[in-house]
């Protein structure tokens, strides 16, 4: 078709930008769908499927090398029905024909090249294709060639093959055999971490050699120790501490890019993903949190910073990703010659900040360039300088604000501008976490405008969640991690706020989940049921996210924290007894349910059976012998906002009484006392009529549900509120028990 007076293909009609992309290539695109399956059924031929993202650089070169030239779109265009996928907008798609690719290769990575069978069975699978032979790769016009020659002269054979590929990707998803006996602990979570500390870089913090990632899960799985062990801590300490030094985090912007390509964290991947943001802000603030690092606290706040600034969508939620490259130079925005950075300095002011960032010896990057990063901690090089880190920065800030304003100035990378609904939760988690730590209201007041947008606006014609919002139209109804992820950015914001419609709008997600994606044996299907799946997937293993079934597994254990409910612990129990064989052959692999074992092993043996664990608020510990102790049916405490200057935390107990009974006020509140903390400015609901009590009319006091509000200042890890009262009920007013409550944990 014509547009605008140019050719563009089918893509052009679609929302998604890497799709959008691909509109004025001389390939006759289909996106994936109806269309395009039905056309190579009637036709009976092979379909090309690719499937890429928008900030994948080797897919733009793809797109420019291969699918730009006529020749080459002709050979495409000749003998296939060619499909492109946006991996971001189908990630149940993405994972099938990944499995396949990495059966048939033994590698895997985007652009992800396939071709199928008309019963979408995948024969032939790569990756980036070069246009002609290099590296050791065939060349793409080879490849279609080959391809179609072998569809039309050795049909038999292919099918065959295709038959046998399709039969092992079931088996791939379908190997799940339900844990039968007593579920296994920590023990687990151990055997994760050992793996861990056998990877683990000393010098350079994260794990493994070249390339290095930040994982998330094996931020997770050692935040939920490093209180108890020693060397999970020194392992978080020195990742975090390494990632926010090294080039991998934006020193003059904030926000962290995806990779780093080198053992020190100084040369990145440079595409910006909201999801790592999202999930390294919550590791930061965690960390500040736990050490009252300041460190932690700068790098939260500046991340916290970029995703105000540069992925806040008009409409409240946040867009997906930055590009790496411009003008097909990757990380060209981000890098600088030394006359780039002397004219934006003056020479003195290059002299001083050299060191400072990096660029004080040869280029690194490209020959000439260098990437801005911090090669010595803030603490070492103010000690150097007989100053102190805060006054360093302070220095150092209007000259990296000049670097920025030279920098703002150059062509910018492109942003992916559609919104996931998973990639938000991630943000509104995050967001919420800091707020909370770093008493920085305006970091939650972002986090529930996001929500609300999703919750709201990103809902299909039923009212079904949906996965992808662009330009005023949603598409692709919601996937398991949409439900997960967002579901624990709701139970976040409670957490942070107190307001319970919060938890209530967590819950309804979760009753939406369960009715779409529910499996019979536990756990949960990826995507809803649909007749151009191969198969449906159970995300077990973790991967640049933490898996869906494990947080799943977290957010059920949170839901039975939060509401006493004992139907989300059966879920958890079912979720991590459908999985619990495949974790416990490799823990490694899933650290994020190995974590969710061990929280469960945990709330299973506490007496109130779930609500000692995770954000919310655990439920009583301990309460006296009296009668008057089974006055009250539950009791939550948490914290409500970030400590203050003077060390003071705001938190909140919420009490809920059992019909037919309340606690007496004869003109006196109830007692509160901390255990492990220090209260003040402790305010009491008001008390109300309560009827008769033992003969005595027009009693007041407190019935149903009340709270109370106050600050602490905790002098241990875990804070616990000792609550002292009177409880009349049953025909008589009681002798005074007591009720000890912990307050909330901050578990993942």
């Amino acid at each position: 078709m014509s547009e605008g007076g140019g050719t563009v293909n089918r893509l052009a009609r679609e929302s998604s930008p890497y799709l959008r992309l691909h509109a004025g290539n001389p390939v006759d695109w289909y996106p994936w769908g109806r269309e395009a399956i039905e056309r190579a059924r009637r036709e009976d031929r092979p379909i090309f499927l690719s499937v890429g993202y928008s900030t994948c650089y080797w897919c733009h070169v793809m797109e420019r090398e291969s699918f730009s030239d006529p020749a080459v779109a002709a050979e495409m265009n000749r003998h296939f029905v060619n499909v492109k996928v946006d991996r971001e907008e189908r990630p149940d798609l993405d994972e099938i024909y990944m499995v396949a690719t990495q059966v048939l290769t033994g590698q895997g990575g985007w652009p992800n090249s396939l071709f199928l069978t008309p019963a979408l069975e995948p024969f032939f699978a790569g990756t980036y294709f070069p246009p002609e032979e290099r590296w050791g790769r065939p060349g793409f016009a080879a490849v279609l060639r080959s391809m179609a020659h072998a569809w039309s002269e050795r049909r038999a054979e292919v099918e065959a093959q295709a038959a046998e590929l399709a039969g092992a990707i079931r088996h791939h998803f379908d190997e799940i055999e339900p844990w039968r006996d007593r579920l296994p602990g920590g023990e687990l979570a151990e055997r994760a971490l050992e793996g861990l500390r056998r990877r683990f870089d000393a010098t350079w913090g994260g794990f493994g050699e070249a390339p290095k990632f930040p994982t998330p899960s094996n931020l997770w799985l050692l935040a939920e120790l490093a209180p108890a062990r020693a060397d999970a801590a020194t392992m978080l300490g020195a990742t975090l501490d390494g990632m926010a030094r090294g080039g991998l985090f934006d020193q003059l912007a904030g926000g962290f890019h995806r990779y780093a390509t080198d053992r020190e964290w100084r040369v990145p991947h440079f595409e910006k993903m909201l999801y790592d943001n999202g999930l390294l802000l919550e590791a930061y603030a965690r960390e500040h949190a736990r050490t009252g690092s300041p460190e932690a606290r700068r790098i939260a706040l500046a991340t916290a910073g970029f995703l105000a600034r540069e992925l806040a969508a008009p409409e409240g939620a946040f867009w997906s990703a930055i590009d790496a490259e411009t003008d097909g130079r990757e990380g060209a925005y981000y890098v600088w010659t030394r006359a780039e950075l002397e004219a934006a300095l003056g020479g003195e002011d290059a002299a001083f900040l050299a060191p400072l960032l990096g660029f004080d010896g040869e280029p690194f990057f490209e020959e000439n360039r260098f990437v801005l990063h911090l090669p010595r901690p803030l603490e070492v090089a103010a000690r150097e300088r007989r100053t102190t880190p805060e006054a360093l920065l302070a220095e150092m800030e209007p000259l990296t604000g000049r670097l920025l304003a030279a920098r703002a100035r150059r062509r910018r990378p492109a942003t992916d501008d559609k919104i996931l609904a998973d990639w938000n939760g991630t943000a509104i988690a995050g967001l919420a976490r800091a707020g909370q730590a770093l008493d920085r209201p305006e970091l939650v007041q972002l986090a529930a405008r996001a929500a609300e947008f999703l919750l709201t606006r990103q809902r299909g014609p039923h009212g079904t969640l949906l996965h992808a919002w662009r330009a005023g139209a949603g598409s692709v109804e919601a996937f398991l991690a949409d439900y997960v992820f967002l579901g624990r950015g709701l139970a976040r914001l409670w957490a942070a706020t107190g307001d319970r419609r919060w938890l209530e709008r967590a819950e309804a997600l979760q009753a939406e989940q369960d009715a779409r994606l529910a499996a019979p044996r536990g756990g949960y299907y990826n995507a809803a049921a649909a007749d151009d799946l191969l198969v449906r997937g159970q995300e077990i293993f973790d991967g640049a996210l933490p898996a869906a079934n494990g947080v799943a597994a977290l957010h059920l254990l949170d839901l039975a924290a939060a509401t006493g409910e004992g139907r989300y612990l059966a879920a958890a129990e079912g979720t991590l007894r459908a999985f619990a064989g495949i974790v416990s052959a490799h823990p490694d692999g899933a650290r994020t349910l190995a974590l969710a074992l061990a929280r469960f092993a945990r709330a299973a043996a506490a007496d109130d059976g779930a609500r000692r664990e995770a954000i919310p608020a655990p439920a009583p510990r301990a309460a006296a012998a009296s009668p008057g102790g089974r006055a009250i049916e539950s009791a939550a405490a948490r914290f409500a906002g970030g400590t203050g200057a003077d060390g003071l935390r705001p938190f909140v107990l919420e009490v809920a009484l059992r019909a037919g009974w309340h606690l007496a006020s004869g003109g006196e509140t109830p007692a509160l006392e901390a255990r492990g903390g220090e209260l003040a400015e402790v305010a009491w609901a008001e008390p109300g009529e309560v009827g008769e009590v033992a003969g005595a009319p027009s009693a007041r006091g407190w019935s149903g549900r009340f709270e109370a509000r106050g600050r602490l200042r905790a002098d241990t890890p875990r804070p616990a509120l000792v609550l002292r009262y009177e409880a009349c009920g049953e025909g008589a007013c009681h002798r005074p028990a007591e009720l000890e409550v912990e307050l909330g944990g901050t578990a993942p």
